[in-house]
Formats: structure tokens, sequence, C-alpha cells
């Protein structure tokens, strides 16, 4: 699904139009990127957590050449989903 086609379902479900729609969607998306950014987490009840994780430095090979590279350590996103919607997910 498109960003577009996931704007014009929010807007028929809300009763909205899909300009606002559109600017509340991004809203939260930028929100959601400050918090985690800051390093802190989001919990939302029945949906998930959004929160970082810390990737420690490791060894890996370039798989050409065969030859041993050294991967940075680094700040990465998770998701972890909530009981609700892993059901939700499970029931389809």
């Amino acid at each position: 699904m498109k960003k577009s086609e996931f704007v014009t379902l929010v807007a028929e479900m809300a009763s909205l139009s899909k300009k606002d729609t559109e600017k509340t969607i991004d809203a939260v998306f930028t929100v959601l990127g400050d918090v985690m950014a800051s390093g802190d987490k989001l919990q939302l009840s029945g949906f998930g957590t959004f929160e970082t994780k810390e990737r420690a430095a490791r060894t890996g090979h370039n798989p050409r050449t065969g030859e041993e590279i050294a991967i940075a350590a680094a700040t990465i996103p998770v998701f972890k989903p909530g009981k609700a919607l892993k059901d939700k997910v499970d029931a389809k």
C-alpha cells in the first residue's frame, strides 16, 4: 500500500479531508521520528512500542572478495508489536 492509499483509507474512516489527514499523518510520523531520535520510546497500548536499540560494532565480510571489513556501531529503530496487533494479524 502506498502513502496516498493509506491517506485515503484514514480520511474515509475518520470522515476528514484528504489534505487534513495527510497533514496529520505527516505530523505523527515526524513526532515519532523525533521521539526515537532523542532516545525515548513511544508505547501505544494495543498497538506496540517504538524504540531504539544499540547495535555493537562487528566484523563482516565482503561477499565478493571475502575480505574482512569493520562494521561500525549503530543505533537502529525497533518496533515491537502489542498483543492486540499480533492477534489481529494472526486472525487473517
